[in-house]
């Protein structure tokens, strides 16, 4: 097991929400999936929490990505987010699922998740971990040496 990379962030969640609310804004629309908003968007307390935290994960997702790609171009594409979908189990445990370009560049890594919210403060902490020869491919080595 490797660990590739880690990745941090947090949101003020009025001021992301604001953001949201913004006349003609399309950041609901072209960053989260569908499955995000509906689940969002079903919270009846305030659904910008939610949000929050789930951006909070796309960007601690990038950072942990863009770590294991240490002077190299990050290979992920223009608007990664969508690509980057927080998904729940039955008990409401959030997870980290891949599609597209981060998908075939993360073919095999398993993505950690821990996501909270409190005040006015939204945060992710994402490990990206490669349970096997991921990492010497990233590093560029090859074989058993």
């Amino acid at each position: 097991m490797t660990i590739l990379g880690i990745g941090l962030d947090l949101v003020t969640i009025s001021e992301f929400s604001e953001q949201l609310q913004r006349p003609g804004s399309t950041m609901l629309r072209e960053t989260f999936t569908a499955g995000e908003r509906r689940y969002c968007q079903s919270k009846q307390t305030d659904p910008a929490r939610s949000f929050a935290a789930r951006w909070a994960a796309k960007e601690a997702v990038l950072k942990a990505w863009a770590s294991s790609r240490f002077a190299r171009s990050p290979q992920i594409g223009d608007n990664p987010y969508p690509l980057i979908e927080v998904v729940n189990d039955a008990w409401g445990r959030p997870s980290i699922k891949l599609h597209g370009l981060a998908a075939e560049f993360l073919p095999r890594v398993r993505v950690h998740l821990s996501l909270t919210h409190d005040g006015d403060t939204a945060a992710a902490m994402v490990v990206l971990e490669d349970p096997g020869e991921l990492a010497d491919l990233i590093e560029g080595r090859t074989g058993a040496n």
